[in-house]
């Protein structure tokens, strides 16, 4: 469900624009959640984010796969290290919680941007139908800006 961002909206950060000239993406919570957040006319809206959407935010961001976000809005590596660390205490499964665990140590570590990448890739979930994550972004980003 898409919804335009108000004062409920906290602490919106940009990972990137998935075009030079287009709308930045990035995250934000609500209601003590995470939320994927974009650049929208009249604001910003955002959707609810699963923990795939949040993982490829951070891959997007550490692997330099988007344009660069408008600096007011960029993410800072705590605002990304506490992104990843949400993930890590809400995962189940012990071995997805390793693998976002050492991704986090990376991250924590001031490790290079591919290093960590690497280290997020290997934690996405095994699902069959996982896309790349710009590919996801890209796709959540349009549902978003239907919703214009």
């Amino acid at each position: 469900m898409v919804e335009r961002a108000e004062a409920r909206l906290e602490s919106a950060r940009a990972i990137g624009r998935l075009d030079a000239d287009g709308p930045w993406i990035g995250f934000g919570y609500r209601g003590g959640a995470f939320r994927v957040v974009m650049e929208a006319s009249g604001g910003m809206r955002d959707a609810a984010a699963d923990p795939d959407l949040i993982l490829a935010l951070a891959i997007a961001h550490f692997a330099g796969a988007l344009e660069e976000p408008p600096p007011d809005l960029e993410a800072t590596q705590s605002d990304l290290s506490a992104l990843v660390r949400h993930l890590v205490d809400a995962e189940a499964d012990p071995g997805r919680r390793a693998l976002l665990g050492e991704a986090l140590d990376a991250i924590d570590d001031g490790l290079a941007g591919d290093a960590v990448a690497e280290r997020l890739w290997a934690a996405r979930s095994g699902r069959d139908d996982a896309v790349d994550p710009v590919e996801l972004l890209s796709s959540v980003a349009e549902e978003i800006a239907a919703g214009d």
